[in-house]
């Protein structure tokens, strides 16, 4: 088998006992040579989550790696494990369209210098309100420069080794290593094709609980990232 092109990582939390078939099948959908890494942390479901992946291992370099439990912990042995030229992180309850892989890979191979991310959207598993989450993510994203990781971050392996990886923080790994490669002058460039994410987290805890929680911790962890920005640009 030639070498990857792309190598998509996929970290698997604590007390996950499957792997989506929805997810599975869109990722058989993405063409070239490219290899999927899932990184669990729970040993005890290691047999039977790694069965639930034998099906898509015909089309691709499959691996299933164990780490720690911490999603940044997970992410980043996946990126040093990983041979593709470019990683594309993909969270469990993400689905996507094979035009939206096509898209991802033309970008990345014109922007190789960027940071990639997906237009957001969620799933009809939650509130009817989430059409304001994904609304308000995507102006964040356009307009202030600050994606999260449920937009399916893509980069090349260099670019993110050079960055150090994801920042093992108690929580908001994805947006602080946004900021990092900011400041060091990294472009974003995003993907109009959608990338669904579930939404049943905020049927689960309640949406203005949920939503309120998630905008107070990224401007509060933001602050101090955008006065850092701030000096390293003009000072």
């Amino acid at each position: 088998m030639p070498e990857p092109r792309l190598s998509v990582i996929v970290p698997v939390g604590p007390g996950e006992t499957g792997i989506p078939s929805g997810l599975l099948a869109d990722l058989r959908q993405i063409k070239g040579a490219w290899e999927l890494i899932f990184v669990g942390c729970d040993p005890v479901a290691q047999q039977s989550l790694q069965q639930a992946t034998r099906s898509i291992a015909d089309c691709c370099s499959l691996r299933w790696l164990f780490a720690p439990a911490g999603r940044a912990q997970q992410m980043n042995l996946g990126a040093t494990e990983a041979r593709g030229e470019f990683l594309w992180f993909v969270h469990l309850d993400s689905r996507f369209s094979v035009e939206l892989s096509e898209q991802l890979l033309i970008n990345l191979q014109r922007y190789p210098e960027r940071l990639h991310y997906c237009r957001l959207a969620f799933m009809n598993d939650g509130p009817a309100s989430m059409g304001v989450n994904a609304w308000g993510a995507n102006l964040r994203s356009r307009w202030l420069g600050v994606p999260f990781g449920d937009q399916g971050f893509a980069l090349s392996r260099e670019l993110f080794r050079s960055a150090g990886g994801y920042p093992e923080a108690r929580y908001g790994e994805d947006h602080l290593l946004v900021w990092r490669l900011r400041q060091r002058g990294i472009c974003l460039h995003e993907c109009t094709r959608p990338l669904y994410t579930s939404a049943r987290r905020y049927r689960n805890q309640g949406w203005i609980r949920l939503t309120l929680t998630y905008q107070w911790r990224w401007l509060r962890q933001a602050l101090p990232e955008l006065i850092r920005l701030i000096r390293l640009r003009y000072f």
